[in-house]
């Protein structure tokens, strides 16, 4: 994220995720404790998990809390979410970028929805 990146206005995000609902999106959605976080004293090794450019139609999206913010979207079979987001920006291709960052500012968890294919990393 690089653009005009904000910190989550529980509105807006609502109504990005509104203006996407009942369409066919590309979803970008991965939560790490290693890749981008800092090394703590327990030495644990690092968890992951990274999906990109999965084609996905929610019905319904939600934000929720007070910050940290949890995100869902209810899919046909169940749901997604992204918990711990803190961050947002729609940037020049309309993406709508969801971001978590931890107190030492390093990236935790990101939820991404586009129209089209998000570019490779």
């Amino acid at each position: 994220m690089e653009g005009d990146v904000r910190a989550i206005d529980r509105q807006t995000v609502q109504d990005e995720l509104d203006r996407r609902a009942r369409s066919d999106v590309y979803l970008h959605l991965e939560t790490t404790t290693g890749s981008y976080t800092i090394m703590g004293p327990e030495r644990r090794p690092p968890v992951i998990a990274f999906v990109r450019n999965a084609r996905v139609n929610y019905s319904r999206g939600a934000v929720k809390g007070e910050g940290p913010y949890r995100v869902g979207l209810k899919l046909e079979g169940g749901w997604v979410y992204a918990d711990g987001l803190t961050h947002f920006e729609v940037n020049e291709r309309d993406e709508l970028l969801l971001a978590g960052y931890d107190p030492e500012g390093q990236l935790t968890v990101a939820l991404q929805l586009s129209r089209t294919p998000f570019r490779e990393a």
